[in-house]
């Protein structure tokens, strides 16, 4: 199967798919997306969306909620700050280019850290999730919500196949649940609560991680040091 992406090649991706990203994936990934967000409205309070591209997911947000979002391409976050001006979002704050392995939010922060679509598609997942957890306040949720690996049968075939096609295009289809379950057991600072199923017809998978205490006292012990 092919390797994990490069920046250079996700940049020069999703700078082709900003003009018609919302056109063409946004009905694809509405039911994932719309998932994702339910789960973090009801953590509520200060959400980080990694990858909030064109900013679709705005309107999946209320009030209760104060939505960051941060996307290392910027065609992709000129277009959400585009939406932002129309005044329909007052609950989003900002939106900036950030590279999400290395966040320069401070430690314990947000309430709640959501990536759609995202962790299959950055260079090194277990570092954004590191980086994920580091922002995340004690007792915080990192949910993600992505296409996983299916690993055996018909699927998994065309899915190694299609992998070695699909990089070009900013898509890693061949990444398996395996490997967040493995960083979360290696990691010791967050532990996976729940993994289920989502629309249309079970194609993603909707993963909720918590922060747990242990991580937080490490990363106070590394502030210290």
């Amino acid at each position: 199967m092919a390797g994990d992406l490069d920046r250079e090649t996700m940049e020069k991706a999703y700078a082709r798919w900003a003009p018609i990203y919302d056109a063409v994936c946004g009905p694809v990934f509405e039911q994932g997306r719309r998932a994702a967000a339910q789960a973090a409205r009801q953590v509520g309070g200060k959400i980080l969306e990694v990858g909030v591209g064109t900013g679709l997911s705005f309107s999946d947000y209320d009030a209760t909620t104060e939505i960051t979002g941060i996307d290392l391409s910027g065609p992709m976050v000129a277009k959400a700050r585009e939406r932002m001006t129309s005044g329909a979002f007052p609950h989003v704050r900002d939106v900036q280019v950030m590279d999400a392995h290395d966040l320069t939010f401070p430690d314990d922060t947000f309430d709640c850290v959501v990536a759609q679509f995202v962790i299959t598609l950055v260079e090194k997942p277990e570092r954004v999730l590191d980086e994920c957890t580091r922002v995340a306040k004690p007792g915080a949720e990192i949910i993600l919500v992505n296409h996983l690996y299916s690993e055996r049968g018909v699927a998994a075939a065309i899915e190694r196949w299609f992998s070695k096609h699909a990089h070009t295009f900013g898509l890693r289809p061949e990444f398996p649940f395996g490997r967040l379950q493995a960083w979360a057991d290696n990691h010791g600072g967050a532990q996976v609560i729940e993994r289920r199923r989502v629309g249309p017809l079970g194609v993603y998978s909707l993963v909720r991680f918590r922060k747990t205490e242990a991580g937080a006292a490490a990363e106070r012990q590394r502030a210290a040091g």
